[in-house]
């Protein structure tokens, strides 16, 4: 058929996770709930972290931008799918899906930035703790976030222009409740050969940088922790990686396996497998860094108290 005859989608029908209208109303409400969590617990972070001076250290710093990245991240799927719920509608445009892609793919790849930065804070003070205040200056901390903001947006605005090159035609049903790259991608009625090469290519080196920058500082980090004389020690050096380690496992395993493979091996039980890094783990972030954090605790005792 002639690419200029073929009728061009204008919207997206969002269809939502399980596609029966009974199990929707559920998880509309689920997330509703998550979705209240996730901005109180992680504004509540950047507050703390904020109002207690104790706290103006280069750890904290990138925690409460990772929360800041947390609320945007969860800001960017949920209230659209919210939104269609309240008015009776599955539709988003193409122009919101095109955005709505931009800016999760921004958020997913800073959120691995900034882990990966916290890895090497936790390096630096396990490793180097005599050294750490010479080497986590507020200037290199500056520079490694805004670095990290630099090379997403522009990853992020190069998946969106191939995108946006794609033919859409007839079939416009995306079985998930945001405009997700791969459903996306499996929709085009013109060839994604480009898309998909992208994707490992571009994609995996935004992906695996971080990736195995963490990995490398935790190497370190163990092999530093082993060769101290007291268990008290290990459980000191330990504890101040734990609730990092925690956040990186559950957030690169979900990635990991849903888009570390072809798009066309896209289905629906990965659509609810991205559950777990787009809605839970911005929630269990906040939880996560406080319950495991005397200083996190007292902050946030300090700062309810106060109001």
């Amino acid at each position: 058929m002639d690419r200029d005859n073929q009728t061009r989608v204008t919207e997206f029908l969002l269809l939502g996770l399980s596609g029966q209208p009974d199990q929707e109303e559920i998880i509309l409400g689920l997330f509703l709930w998550i979705y209240l969590a996730t901005i109180i617990g992680n504004f509540l972070i950047i507050l703390a972290i904020s109002c207690n001076n104790h706290l103006h250290t280069p750890m904290y710093f990138f925690l409460a931008n990772l929360s800041c990245v947390d609320i945007c991240f969860s800001s960017v799927t949920i209230p659209k799918m919210l939104m269609n719920h309240f008015l009776g509608s599955e539709s988003i445009s193409y122009v919101e899906c095109m955005i709505q892609i931009y800016f999760f793919i921004t958020f997913i790849n800073m959120d691995g930035f900034l882990l990966s930065v916290m890895a090497y804070d936790r390096y630096v003070a396990v490793c180097s703790p005599l050294h750490y205040t010479m080497i986590m200056r507020p200037r290199l901390c500056v520079l490694l976030v805004a670095i990290s903001w630099i090379i997403t947006n522009m990853h992020a605005l190069l998946h969106t222009l191939l995108m946006v090159q794609l033919t859409f035609c007839f079939n416009n049903a995306v079985h998930h409740f945001f405009c997700d790259p791969y459903p996306i991608y499996k929709l085009a009625c013109s060839d994604t050969f480009i898309n998909d090469l992208m994707v490992f290519t571009v994609g995996g080196v935004i992906f695996l940088t971080p990736f195995t920058c963490i990995i490398i500082s935790y190497v370190y980090i163990f092999s530093n922790v082993l060769k101290l004389p007291s268990a008290r020690g290990i459980r000191k050096a330990l504890s101040t990686c734990g609730s990092h380690l925690t956040v990186v496992s559950l957030f690169y395993g979900a990635i990991l396996g849903v888009y570390m493979r072809p798009s066309s091996s896209y289905s629906v039980q990965d659509a609810v497998a991205t559950v777990i890094f787009t809605v839970v783990t911005p929630l269990v972030n906040p939880f996560i860094y406080s319950l495991r954090n005397r200083d996190m605790k007292d902050a946030l005792r300090k700062l309810i108290i106060r109001f």
